[in-house]
């Protein structure tokens, strides 16, 4: 088992005490996101691949969902977004579509999410820290941070494994990606 990034009495505290308003939309909106993440790798997994990419997905999947477990530990904090269902679907279709085209459109996909996730885990954390007054809201930048390293982890491993060059076609369809992990973000924060 492993060890929680937020201990009970962190949590104890953020349940009497809150957050900040900022803290609740980057929250509701990074459990959105790892939401979406687990759905990926559920949708790449439903192709029943084999080999490296079954390796692949089976891996991340476990390391997504120890993410969505730290965000689900904070929802005292903070409503979830109303639009899970459509997180869900898009993470699905997200994880599916390159699947069915091959595993160098997965590792493709896979580079583009990561690596905006990536950024939009620094832009969080900073924009959070001047907010993060109390311990246990410092114990989340940390897991944020946690969270990020992982997911560089993942782009890092997408990259190394993708052999050729995109086509304009994966080009197309890994800007579209970005595109909307861009805009989930937006209505993740407000819904």
């Amino acid at each position: 088992m492993t060890r929680p990034i937020v201990d009970p009495l962190q949590q104890q505290q953020l349940s009497k005490f809150g957050v900040s308003k900022q803290f609740e939309r980057e929250l509701r909106c990074s459990h959105a996101g790892e939401t979406g993440a687990v759905w990926i790798y559920r949708g790449i997994l439903a192709t029943r691949p084999s080999g490296d990419l079954l390796k692949f997905a089976t891996e991340h999947l476990t390391s997504e969902t120890e993410h969505l477990r730290f965000f689900n530990q904070l929802q005292c904090c903070y409503r979830p977004s109303l639009l899970l269902p459509l997180w869900r679907l898009a993470g699905f279709l997200t994880g599916l579509i390159p699947a069915l085209m091959g595993k160098q459109a997965v590792f493709a996909t896979i580079e583009a999410v990561e690596t905006f996730v990536d950024l939009h885990y620094q832009d969080q954390i900073k924009t959070l820290s001047p907010y993060a007054w109390r311990e246990s809201e410092q114990a989340i930048l940390a897991g944020f941070e946690k969270c990020r390293l992982d997911e560089v982890h993942h782009r890092d491993e997408a990259g190394q494994n993708r052999s050729a060059e995109a086509g304009p076609l994966l080009r197309l369809w890994t800007g579209l990606v970005g595109a909307g992990s861009k805009a989930a973000v937006q209505f993740a924060r407000l819904i």
